[in-house]
């Protein structure tokens, strides 16, 4: 800092250098780095370096890290060094010098659009590999949760071990879990032990351990083709629900993988659209949209289809 018998004064001393002057005009127009404004005043970075440790002691500039790098900018001026600052970078800014700054700033940053460039071209193949790396699964998904409303009682209907369950809990008011094997009880419970706001029933599809009007939104991801009885599991879930709330099925659409019966049990084939819409319809509810979902180059099982109705 300037020794002077006030800060004011300081704060003068610093701005009156006319190579502080230019970095200053420089760092109001874009944050940049040493090796950047180096690059445009053309000079070693450590008479840069100096000059902003000047200038950032009298608050005429701000730092921020950036990973590795340090960003510079003006600072936020008191009203008396703005209008100070104003009448100086008038003189800088006409200057043969700092109209060549302004022409080698627009190369810098043109170079630095070029790096961004080039890594978004070189990463567009596998894009989503470096996201995942860096942000884990589900970092762009799982945020979307957010949407829902906080004050939502959701009913995880078929809930299995609790994954679904957890992912909801932090964005809702409350989960109900529901699921008629003692295992996927037991899995579910340890999975969310300690999490205050969700509860784990079990009981069948065909007769929820809920009270009518109860759930704001009834979810069925993936269960319906184990049911004996769709028409029945879709009345009770309608029968949970509010009179404005909601009912999302994800399931298979129609598919010809017989197997499917004795490997993993499956009751149903898939949905078609009608048949669905039918069923809802006998239990009070009303298919507002149903939407084949882009497969997965990875999945190896049929495509599947997410369903949206209400009560009627």
């Amino acid at each position: 800092m300037i020794q002077t018998a006030s800060p004011v004064f300081g704060q003068l001393a610093a701005l009156a250098d006319p190579t502080r002057s230019r970095i200053l005009l420089l760092l109001e127009q874009q944050p940049l780095s040493v090796t950047e404004l180096c690059a445009v005043v053309q000079l070693p970075q450590s008479t840069v370096s100096r000059h902003l440790k000047v200038l950032g002691d009298e608050a005429w500039t701000a730092v921020r890290s950036e990973g590795a790098s340090r960003l510079y900018r003006l600072g936020r001026l008191e009203p008396w060094a703005r209008k100070l600052w104003q009448a100086v970078r008038e003189e800088v800014r006409d200057t043969a010098t700092g109209q060549q700054d302004a022409e080698r700033l627009l190369a810098v940053l043109a170079e630095r659009h070029n790096r961004s460039a080039a890594f978004f071209a070189a990463a567009a193949g596998k894009w989503e590999d470096v996201r995942r790396e860096l942000f884990g699964h589900g970092s762009v998904t799982r945020p979307l949760l957010a949407l829902l409303d906080r004050n939502w009682v959701v009913g995880d209907l078929g809930c299995g071990p609790g994954h679904l369950a957890a992912t909801l809990a932090p964005f809702v008011g409350r989960v109900i879990g529901v699921d008629a094997t003692p295992e996927m009880i037991e899995a579910a419970r340890e999975r969310l032990a300690g999490v205050s706001n969700v509860e784990i029933w079990h009981g069948s599809l065909e007769q929820l351990p809920v009270a009518a009007g109860e759930l704001d939104v009834a979810l069925l991801i993936l269960v319906l083709h184990y049911v004996a009885d769709p028409a029945r599991v879709l009345a009770e879930a309608g029968r949970s629900l509010k009179s404005d709330g909601r009912l999302l099925i994800v399931d298979m659409v129609p598919h010809d993988r017989v197997e499917y019966r004795e490997t993993m049990g499956h009751r149903w084939q898939g949905f078609s659209g009608e048949q669905l819409e039918q069923w809802l319809s006998s239990a009070g509810l009303v298919l507002d949209r149903r939407i084949e979902l882009p497969p997965d180059p990875q999945a190896k099982g049929p495509n599947l289809f997410a369903a949206i109705a209400r009560r009627s």
